[in-house]
């Protein structure tokens, strides 16, 4: 007689382990990020769409028109003039930026070196007082600013511009660079004095080039806020060194608010701090870096 051995049960599926929970976890966060991405996105986007629209077109179609660039030629100066001299505002923002810019680094490095390397009592409140700055609503000061600048005949120049941006730019540049001229051994500075350099020489010839990343990267990061300060603009100019944050709004006047002029005015705005980007990339990658790992 044959005997019949019972059947095994089926293994129950092995669940899924670690690395498949993880992939997926991976591919949901991927997916997410890209959600995320194109939502940022969008009004980028949407302002390049407005930007080629014809004016007849404006409010009548979506994602469906003609595109021209006729707005482009307009805001340049090319086109059909539109009462806007947006390349005079354009230029007046380089100028005043730059100026800023610059400025703040002549006087914010120097101090900057010596707020890392001499600390006495009461230094870190100086120093958070003078950051504070860069935290006060620009509102609050505009007031007396421009009752100063009405009897200095400041009002609407470049040197008033110029003088004004230091409250943006130059606490952001001592702030900064202070903590990359602390992460400089002064040994090597030493060294220096010994080889017969003064504290001046020391501080151009060895700490100063050894920063230089960091210089990069905090002159991209004020000029970005210099160039696009609205309310100092707004208020303490008229016509002659107005900038773009505020002349880009002119083509909002009007009984019919002109959209695509604003926009292509928005976007080339734009052209001056991203081309500076790509400039100092190289440096900007190892500023933003610099002094983030200790030895």
């Amino acid at each position: 007689m044959t005997k019949h051995h019972p059947s095994p049960s089926p293994s129950p599926s092995p669940k899924p382990n670690g690395a498949v929970r993880r992939r997926v976890l991976g591919i949901a966060a991927d997916g997410a990020l890209i959600l995320y991405f194109l939502f940022a996105l969008f009004p980028v986007v949407w302002m390049v769409i407005l930007s080629l629209k014809p004016g007849h077109e404006l409010f009548s179609t979506y994602f469906s028109f003609t595109p021209t660039l006729d707005s482009y030629r307009t805001v340049l100066g090319a086109g059909q003039d539109e009462g806007v001299p947006f390349v005079r505002f354009f230029l007046n923002s380089l100028v005043v930026s730059v100026g800023a810019v610059g400025l703040s680094l002549v006087i914010g490095l120097p101090a900057a070196y010596a707020a890392a390397r001499w600390r006495f009592r009461g230094s870190e409140n100086l120093m958070f007082t003078l950051l504070s700055f860069r935290f006060a609503p620009e509102l609050t000061v505009i007031i007396p600013l421009f009752v100063l600048y009405q009897q200095l005949g400041l009002f609407d120049t470049y040197v008033g511009m110029i003088w004004v941006l230091q409250l943006v730019t130059l606490p952001l540049i001592v702030w900064i660079m202070r903590s990359y001229f602390a992460d400089l051994s002064p040994e090597l500075e030493q060294a220096a004095l010994l080889d017969g350099y003064t504290r001046k020489q020391a501080f151009f010839r060895v700490a100063l080039p050894l920063v230089k990343p960091g210089i990069a990267a905090v002159s991209l990061l004020a000029f970005i806020f210099a160039w696009n300060n609205f309310v100092f603009p707004l208020i303490l100019t008229s016509s002659e060194a107005q900038t773009v944050t505020v002349g880009a709004l002119s083509f909002l006047g009007g009984d019919r608010p002109k959209y695509n002029l604003t926009a292509a005015a928005a976007l080339v705005s734009v052209i001056p701090p991203l081309i500076l980007a790509l400039t100092i990339q190289r440096y900007l990658v190892r500023g933003l870096s610099f002094g983030a790992v200790k030895s």
